[in-house]
């Protein structure tokens, strides 16, 4: 997956602290991320491996709520965790430059947003402003009547593959859309990260993964024996693994991949719950520094997971958007859908991740159709047992993917 790299000398690092916690006004962003998360997780993947990306989702409600008015646009805020319009449209403004690509060796970026309308629908200047300056979202008239609905389905899926690398190929089925769609509204995430550091595959040896049913599987696990960011909590152990960065900018940015061990070998559950309910989860259980570790392991994995979202975000309160009552008045000129209204239909999510000794790819798109209508001594960490995992830039604390692994065989 990573090109190889010329060796360098070892360096020994007596002492180094991760950065410190996450900014308060990201905080809520964060807690909103965990608690998708754990609805997702718990509701639409509870017997599987699962990814998905938090920003990727935040990004696009975020889209939706700058075309809405009315109690549907004051329900997104709230779901959302922001005050007003211009607070949303900040943080998102500022999660488009974080996630902008890098320079200078870091991780590989790419996160990006398109808008297609209809071209019997004239989007209003107002949002179409805020969509091009903010979310830098690309604007193309397209035809979904005169049965052409497949082939912009098919302008979709090509824009999502491109934009995240290849990885995700179909992220719309061909039956998505049809000749009552007027919009929609995508985003995509790329992420491709080097671990600081890397793990020798000379290494990597098989061992039992105790599943959740009580058998176990033989998969390959790596292993080091470097200093890592390792702390313990109730019921639970941490495992922070930074990618390197490399950047020469003067930026602050960062990034991390998180793992949570339960005790517990049928403790994921409890654990994912926890996350996503407990305020400032993150900030109060990452390991702030390096410890000597005893025996360590984790095992390699790769998945892809999609569905459609709109279920579980109704279960969640966000309601009025999918309903005849939404009020996405500000997406279109009003004289051009006299006698009707916009409503989200169906709003479908696709991750891809994949965890190896060089590092970290990861990619999601989330696509909406709008119709009419401290000391520690040495740790054993060792991830034989189902886990869950959360990539964090942990400065500002956003968190752009997070999922669970029940059986890396799978």
């Amino acid at each position: 997956m990573f090109a190889g790299e010329n060796k360098v000398a070892r360096r020994r690092i007596i002492f180094r602290c991760l950065p410190p916690n996450i900014p308060a006004k990201m905080e809520h962003q964060t807690d909103v991320a965990l608690s998708l998360s754990k609805h997702f997780l718990l509701k639409e993947a509870k017997d599987s491996n699962a990814v998905i990306s938090p920003a990727s989702i935040h990004a696009l409600l975020s889209l939706i709520a700058a075309g809405s008015n009315g109690p549907t646009k004051d329900q997104l805020l709230s779901f959302l965790n922001a005050k007003l319009m211009d607070h949303l449209n900040s943080l998102s403004s500022g999660l488009v430059s974080l996630l902008a690509d890098g320079v200078g060796g870091g991780p590989r970026l790419s996160f990006v947003n398109g808008v297609w309308v209809d071209r019997s629908l004239p989007l209003r200047q107002s949002f179409k402003q805020v969509a091009g300056n903010v979310y830098k979202a690309a604007s193309s008239e397209v035809d979904f009547q005169n049965k052409k609905a497949a082939e912009v389905a098919t302008e979709v899926n090509e824009w999502a593959e491109k934009h995240t690398n290849g990885v995700i190929k179909e992220v719309l089925p061909p039956d998505a859309v049809d000749s009552m769609t007027r919009l929609v509204l995508g985003n995509a995430l790329y992420f491709k990260g080097a671990w600081d550091q890397k793990f020798d595959p000379l290494h990597t040896k098989d061992h039992d993964f105790h599943l959740l049913n009580g058998c176990s599987v033989r998969v390959p696990f790596m292993t080091t024996r470097n200093k890592q960011y390792v702390s313990r909590s109730d019921g639970f152990k941490i495992l922070s693994l930074p990618y390197k960065q490399g950047r020469e900018d003067g930026s602050k940015r960062g990034f991390s991949m998180h793992i949570f061990l339960p005790d517990s070998r049928h403790g994921l559950t409890a654990l994912v719950e926890r996350a996503g309910t407990e305020p400032g989860f993150l900030s109060k259980h990452l390991p702030r520094r390096k410890v000597e570790v005893g025996e360590f392991r984790l095992p390699r994995f790769k998945l892809s997971f999609g569905f459609e979202a709109s279920k579980t975000l109704k279960e969640l309160g966000l309601v009025l958007p999918f309903s005849d009552e939404a009020e996405l008045t500000e997406m279109v000129e009003s004289s051009a859908v006299v006698g009707s209204k916009l409503r989200v239909s169906s709003m479908f999510h696709k991750s891809f991740i994949e965890v190896n000794e060089e590092g970290t790819e990861a990619a999601a798109v989330s696509v909406a159709e709008i119709v009419l209508m401290c000391y520690v001594e040495p740790v054993k960490f060792v991830a034989d047992h189902p886990f869950m995992f959360i990539i964090q830039e942990h400065h500002t604390g956003t968190v752009l993917f997070s999922g669970q692994i029940l059986d890396p065989s799978q």
